[in-house]
């Protein structure tokens, strides 16, 4: 297993047209299923005379959370060659959404998977590819006068800090990158006083 994986953090868009069709590539950074349906709704409100929304979408590090749509499209033709790309880049936690327009020329299956394949292609290309750390996240409960001390080593580590509650204790929530997650935990559990506790 790898310890990085690769994302997006922009948005972007790209047109291409073939034969009076035209295909309007929208990238997303998202983080959850919820994102993409935001997004989804959002582009369907801006382009209610598209007579097509096909999609494709990568969520997560097992491999197992994608979907694809050919919205009314041939089989095969749309959300697959959307798929493609994405994997092609080995990206992840991104959907991309292709509005298309009709221009009155039927393309066929190998022009619309053309199609599809060259508007997201068009649109990755405008998106830096970040590399991010995988993390595992934690519950970590403290006394608040250790705050200073375990922000430092969150800091130190590059931890992500996801939530945080402060009643008698502070209960925080964090990612640790995972090749880092031993020296991390060592220190954490050097200060004594915090509780951790690993969240599925």
């Amino acid at each position: 297993m790898a310890d990085v994986y690769q994302t997006i953090e922009k948005s972007a868009f790209a047109e291409f047209k073939d034969r009076g069709s035209k295909f309007f590539a929208f990238i997303y950074p998202i983080q959850t299923v919820e994102n993409f349906k935001e997004q989804l709704q959002q582009l369907k409100k801006e382009h209610p005379k598209a007579v097509h929304h096909c999609f494709a979408y990568r969520l997560g590090l097992d491999g197992n959370n994608f979907r694809v749509s050919d919205d009314g499209e041939p089989s095969g033709s749309a959300g697959r060659p959307i798929l493609g790309q994405i994997d092609s880049k080995q990206l992840t936690n991104i959907a991309v959404i292709v509005v298309r327009y009709f221009g009155g020329t039927l393309l066929g299956v190998p022009g619309l998977i053309n199609a599809y394949k060259t508007a997201t292609v068009m649109a990755l290309q405008l998106v830096p590819i970040v590399e991010k750390a995988i993390e595992i996240v934690y519950e970590l409960q403290f006394d608040y006068t250790k705050m200073n001390e375990v922000m430092i080593v969150c800091k130190q580590f590059g931890c992500t800090v996801i939530g945080q509650e402060q009643q008698l204790f502070c209960l925080l929530r964090i990612g640790i990158p995972k090749a880092r997650l031993d020296e991390v935990l060592f220190k954490l559990r050097d200060l004594h006083t915090v509780d951790l506790k690993l969240v599925k």
